[in-house]
């Protein structure tokens, strides 16, 4: 028999196995590319369909957030925010804010969500709660466009060095923590299915721990400031607001950005760790 007959009688194996060492295989992602494109697109189509409203829905919800705060908090209370009006200074924190509180529910009931396909196929376990994410970005693109429809009301832009650093670091920051986050907790709801039902409250009560209506130098306490500091997001709204010229802590925004960093090597980690038990017990 030639050569060339017997190679190509011969069976080729394919082995798949978890990596040994902590690892993102940005390698095995990219070759599941189209998967996110899937994933997305569905999540997207199952979010809007049969709604009256559609994607009017993302741009009503912060418009309807900022009247309210603006009445009950900005009027009332008569909260200084330098040289952003009330109204941007608020829109400027629930855009990431909004992002970053969709991305967590999204991401955290993920798993849960698609347990049918988990126990079926193999394919990157992280492209789930990636892809969850990927739905909350496109509905902060959508609301960033009315965010510039008041940027131009109010006649305020952000400085040039802002708009080309300032930006892309808040949103890259962004999207570390809100990562890390994501995969720590659609790996913990698979275990535990109570955490899906803690995560919506915890949010809520955030909100109003973080600087997306009040600036944290209204709170008199220095280290106060330091715990409200481990907020991942602080840093990443005081950034985007720091293109329109308001002051950095640089203090409190080192230790917000460290948080961010941390949380998404504990998160990916524990992740990476656990995903081979996804499908038992998922």
């Amino acid at each position: 028999m030639p050569e060339e007959q017997v190679h190509s009688s011969e069976s080729i194996e394919l082995k798949i196995e978890p990596p040994r060492r902590f690892s993102l295989n940005l390698a095995e992602l990219w070759f599941y590319r189209e998967l996110f494109y899937f994933y997305t697109w569905r999540d997207i189509k199952v979010r809007y369909k049969q709604t009256m409203l559609g994607l009017l829905w993302v741009v009503l919800q912060p418009v309807i957030t900022v009247t309210i705060f603006t009445v009950f908090f900005g009027r009332t209370l008569q909260i200084s925010t330098g040289l952003l009006p009330y109204p941007l200074f608020v829109f400027s924190g629930l855009l990431f804010w909004n992002a970053f509180s969709a991305s967590l529910v999204s991401a955290g009931n993920s798993m849960i969500t698609n347990a049918p396909i988990i126990k079926k196929i193999y394919f990157p376990r992280l492209i789930i709660p990636l892809s969850a994410m990927l739905v909350a970005m496109l509905d902060m693109l959508v609301a960033g466009l009315l965010f510039l429809g008041m940027l131009l009301y109010y006649q305020i832009a952000p400085t040039l060095s802002g708009l080309l650093l300032y930006w892309p670091a808040a949103f890259l920051l962004m999207l570390v923590g809100t990562t890390g986050l994501s995969c720590w907790l659609s790996a913990l709801t698979v275990k535990y299915r109570d955490v899906r039902y803690v995560v919506p409250f915890a949010l809520q009560v955030m909100l109003f721990l973080s600087p997306v209506i009040y600036p944290i130098s209204m709170v008199s306490y220095p280290g106060l400031q330091y715990v409200l500091a481990l907020n991942p997001m602080y840093a990443v709204i005081e950034i985007f607001r720091g293109s329109f010229g308001l002051a950095m802590d640089s203090t409190l925004m080192t230790i917000s950005a460290g948080s961010a960093l941390l949380l998404f090597a504990i998160g990916v980690s524990y992740f990476k760790r656990t995903e081979n038990y996804f499908a038992d017990i998922a």
